[in-house]
């Protein structure tokens, strides 16, 4: 037992709106925080550098100066506690150390490196400061350096005050915000899934009632769509969707007509065939009479299948979009001198003049056209009559007219004689060559018409006329046009 075939996997409208708005939200997200955290940390920078300079200025209080410039000898005593004041909690320390300005070590601790710095043009505050990031015993520090003026009576001179704090309180600031700033984006890029799912779901409901509809209709209910609440952006699909039932309805329709049409019409040439091969074996005529008799039923039933057949590939030729340039007056010629021996055994008097027709149809409904519609005049002709066939243009439309001098149609006749199998005499023909010409026209956005020509009160032949498109730029296939139309 075969399996069935894997359906294939189809995209999910709802994973391709989440991928695409939460992928790129994800990494806006991801870089604004990144932005945000080196953002808090020179804000803390910022502040913590006040406090760092503010410990600074406490030293140098604490500072004095024996002798003057570079003769100054200075002295600090500085007791850690001094510090402590400025220290914010237990996290981070501070350390201190007081030098001269060639770096001899004053007070404080003598391995924090000495600052080899210059003091920038525009400091943040207002005073000779500097800040900068630095290691001390293995652990990353800030440190502010101070250029500190010292006069007293006894000197004056010049120390550099440097304060150093570990990291740790910023850092654990910074990380708590960074925290707190994750947290709330994770809130908002689930909040912005949910949105998406429920958006989706909400916008996507008129396409799930729609296939609901559909899959409840009955198998032969191609009835068009009728969903005027359908958001705007699925009328175009509705529309299209119409249409394409409107044309399979329209394909069902003609083949259910042929196959009917079909069992109908061949049934008694079949069963008249069958009657006449059993007569002919039981020896109830002559074998020459029966093979003609065989014959000419084998021939209506032969013409009849053949233009079924043709009534069909009108159809089929229809559904086809863009149709070769063809030009009508070529073919036209070519069909005439192709029935010419069937002119000459009747002897008429025939003419026939045409100007340059190029037309927007498959050569074959132009043949089947123009050799229908030949056939008929010539059938209808009397003997030794007149046939003409003239072929004109203005520009934009085509005018064929085929005039005989036959007995012309009945009114009540002419009412239905475009319709299948509705021949004027069912002896001579199957009534499917002028159903034809009006597929053939009709497919060609074309009309056609048959009117008797009369001498006063006496109608002297019948005119058939049909009017096709001209094609050129400004006139597009029939198949194009119908589509503008709709």
């Amino acid at each position: 037992m075969k399996r069935a075939a894997a359906r294939p996997r189809t995209r999910s409208l709802r994973r391709q709106l989440l991928v695409g708005i939460l992928v790129p939200a994800s990494l806006f997200i991801a870089y604004n925080t990144h932005s945000l955290y080196r953002q808090t940390l020179a804000s803390l920078h910022t502040a913590y550098d006040r406090t760092l300079l503010a410990s600074a200025k406490s030293i140098s209080e604490q500072i004095d100066v024996t002798g003057y410039d570079d003769a100054a000898q200075l002295r600090a005593i500085v007791p850690y506690s001094a510090l402590e004041a400025f220290e914010a909690d237990n996290q981070s320390r501070m350390f201190y150390r007081v030098s001269d300005l060639h770096g001899g070590l004053v007070s404080g601790f003598a391995e924090l490196p000495f600052w080899h710095g210059s003091i920038p043009a525009r400091p943040p505050y207002a005073a000779l400061v500097d800040f900068y990031d630095d290691q001390f015993r293995g652990r990353p520090v800030r440190v502010a350096v101070l250029l500190q003026p010292v006069a007293t009576p006894q000197g004056r001179g010049m120390a550099v005050i440097q304060v150093a704090e570990t990291l740790e309180l910023r850092q654990t600031l910074a990380l708590q915000i960074l925290w707190t700033t994750l947290a709330r984006q994770a809130l908002l890029v689930v909040a912005i899934g949910v949105i998406v799912v429920l958006v989706v779901q909400q916008a996507t409901r008129p396409v799930r009632q729609l296939s609901a509809r559909l899959q409840n209709r009955p198998e032969d209910d191609l009835r068009p769509i009728s969903a005027p609440s359908a958001p705007r952006e699925l009328q175009p699909l509705i529309d299209a969707t119409n249409h394409f039932m409107l044309r399979l309805s329209h394909l069902l329709a003609h083949q259910k007509r042929f196959v009917r049409d079909a069992s109908h019409q061949l049934r008694t040439p079949l069963a008249v065939l069958k009657t006449q091969v059993q007569s002919a074996l039981r020896g109830d005529a002559p074998p020459e009479q029966a093979l003609h008799e065989i014959s000419d039923t084998v021939e209506r039933a032969t013409q009849l299948a053949n233009q079924m057949l043709a009534l069909a590939k009108v159809e089929q030729l229809r559904q086809q979009s863009a149709p070769p340039v063809t030009r009508l007056d070529e073919e036209l010629r070519a069909i005439a001198l192709e029935l010419s021996p069937l002119i000459a055994q009747r002897d008429l008097d025939f003419g026939i003049h045409t100007d340059p027709a190029p037309v927007q149809a498959h050569e074959w409904m132009l043949r089947e056209l123009t050799r229908n519609l030949l056939h008929n005049a010539i059938r209808h002709t009397p003997v030794s009559g007149v046939l003409s066939v003239e072929l004109r243009t203005d520009g934009r439309h085509i005018a064929l007219t085929v005039a005989d001098s036959g007995p012309g149609i009945d009114a009540e006749l002419a009412q239905r004689l475009f319709q299948p199998f509705s021949a004027g005499d069912v002896r001579t023909g199957s009534g499917l060559g002028l159903a034809i010409c009006q597929e053939i026209v009709q497919a060609l956005d074309g009309q056609i018409e048959l009117s008797n020509r009369m001498d006063g009160a006496r109608v002297v032949g019948l005119d058939a006329v049909v009017r096709l498109p001209l094609a050129s730029a400004d006139n597009p296939p029939p198949a194009d046009r119908k589509k503008m139309a709709a």
